[in-house]
């Protein structure tokens, strides 16, 4: 089959090699933005006259049926025509005859595939968008059932201070928010048309390129038509935004491995989000979190694979630039479908409430109390940190923890003390006397949820 650029060649390369070269295998993922960013470019060429209107008309008559069957999967793609574009003008010229050929006036595959893109990954940020919005809802709905849920606070993966559950929570919430707000700025580098710079330099017809952006809802076009066939940055950024929301919902997996387990059994899965063991019938695993864990490696994976691809490649565009594609597939049918996956565990899983409290009376985890309460008699804190130190270290010889101390020895370290220590000293009073702004205590989380809540109506009303 000759090939469409064919015209300067006088030998054919080899199937392998054909093979090697395409693109065909993952750029048809854009297929419906290839045709959509044709249609917007036909009625462009009848809009200056640079082709006659009929023949307009019959080009974008023969791009809808193309649409149409694409949608019904009735297209298949061949490694023959290379990529997503020649395999549409091949269909397209079957299917209208020669006339097909005029689409391609004013373009180059560079500017066309670079359309395609920021097309796809306008759809796919604002997906994604969604997604993390219902996520952070999940997030708020789950911590507002468990503001009163007493729960470790860990350093080092060590007992620190006790918090509530719901702040744990709502530090994720804050994590997807930022990630959101990351993406949303992306969007304003994706949102930008580079279709009409061609080649590299631009083009000789009287092309309008507004009217382009306007009728693909773009917010504006590339200033420069070497940079637009080149830029990939729009691309890296969605990874690098991506590679950071993995990297939160990893952290996030991680616990919850942990807290499944059974030396920990703060929550449990459910069953749509566990799986068993072909040899050890008691066993439910944290399958689906494992999974996000380990694809966070893919997405860096991909981030990296760019960059690298890019760093040394001169204007304009290179046929490196085919390697731009699958990792940014690939990266967003992870992500998708990760934030689909976390909502559904979060929404569903039990959290073992008084096991969780539990945990935190059998422990020095009220260490700190005992220092604030010296601190706030008069005591230096260096010197309260020191005397606490020592009873610490006295309670773990002997067996016992801080709330198991009698008065009289209290006293006896420092006559301060009162017997409302004890009260002090209770997890519960430790999380819930917390008032500092952005704190733990139960008035600044429930501030926190009614603060997330309205934002998210914000953002829905928006929507």
């Amino acid at each position: 089959m000759a090939k469409l650029w064919g015209g300067r060649f006088d030998g054919q390369n080899e199937a392998w090699i054909d093979a090697f070269g395409a693109s065909i295998l993952f750029d048809q993922k854009m297929a419906a933005q290839d045709i959509k960013g044709s249609l917007a470019h036909v009625k462009m060429l009848a809009h200056t006259g640079i082709i006659p209107r009929e023949e307009a008309e019959q080009i974008s008559a023969g791009l809808e049926k193309l649409q149409t069957k694409l949608t019904a999967g009735e297209l298949e793609f061949t490694v023959e025509n290379e990529d997503v574009h020649m395999n549409i003008e091949s269909y397209l010229t079957a299917e209208i005859g020669t006339v097909a050929g005029k689409l391609h006036t004013a373009r180059s595959r560079n500017d066309q595939v670079a359309t395609d893109m920021h097309l796809y990954l306008k759809e796919v940020v604002n997906q994604l968008i969604l997604k993390i919005q219902h996520f952070r809802n999940v997030l708020v709905e789950k911590a507002a059932e468990n503001v009163h849920t007493i729960m470790p606070g860990y350093t080092h993966l060590q007992h620190a201070q006790p918090i509530s559950f719901a702040h744990h929570l709502l530090a994720y919430y804050e994590m997807l928010t930022r990630d959101q707000t990351r993406f949303t700025e992306n969007l304003q580098r994706i949102d930008v048309l580079p279709l009409g710079s061609a080649a590299l330099a631009g083009t000789t017809f009287p092309i309008d390129r507004f009217f382009v952006a306007n009728e693909l809802d773009f917010g504006t076009i590339y200033a420069n038509s070497l940079d637009a066939v080149s830029d990939r940055d729009f691309i890296l950024e969605f990874l690098s935004n991506s590679a950071i929301m993995m990297m939160h919902l990893s952290r996030f997996c991680e616990e919850l491995i942990l807290w499944c387990s059974h030396e920990f059994s703060f929550v449990e899965l459910t069953d749509s989000f566990s799986t068993g063991s072909s040899i050890m019938p008691q066993k439910k695993n944290p399958d689906m979190a494992e999974l996000i864990r380990g694809k966070t490696g893919r997405v860096y994976g991909n981030l990296f694979g760019l960059l690298t691809v890019m760093k040394g490649l001169p204007l304009a565009y290179n046929k490196d630039f085919q390697e731009d594609k699958e990792g940014m597939f690939d990266t967003a049918e992870t992500i998708l479908t990760s934030l689909d996956i976390m909502a559904g565990m979060i929404d569903t899983m039990k959290v073992n409430k008084e096991t969780m409290a539990q945990s935190t009376e059998s422990d020095f985890s009220n260490a700190t109390e005992l220092a604030d309460y010296l601190a706030s008699h008069g005591v230096t804190f260096r010197e309260a940190h020191e005397i606490v130190g020592k009873l610490v270290l006295s309670c773990i010889q002997r067996g016992i923890y801080l709330q198991d101390v009698p008065l009289a020895e209290y006293q006896k370290i420092k006559s301060v003390i009162g017997s409302d220590i004890y009260e002090k000293l209770s997890s519960y009073n430790a999380v819930k006397n917390r008032h500092s702004y952005g704190g733990t205590g139960f008035d600044q989380v429930e501030f926190q949820i009614k603060a997330a809540q309205s934002q998210l109506q914000k953002e829905k009303a928006a929507n």
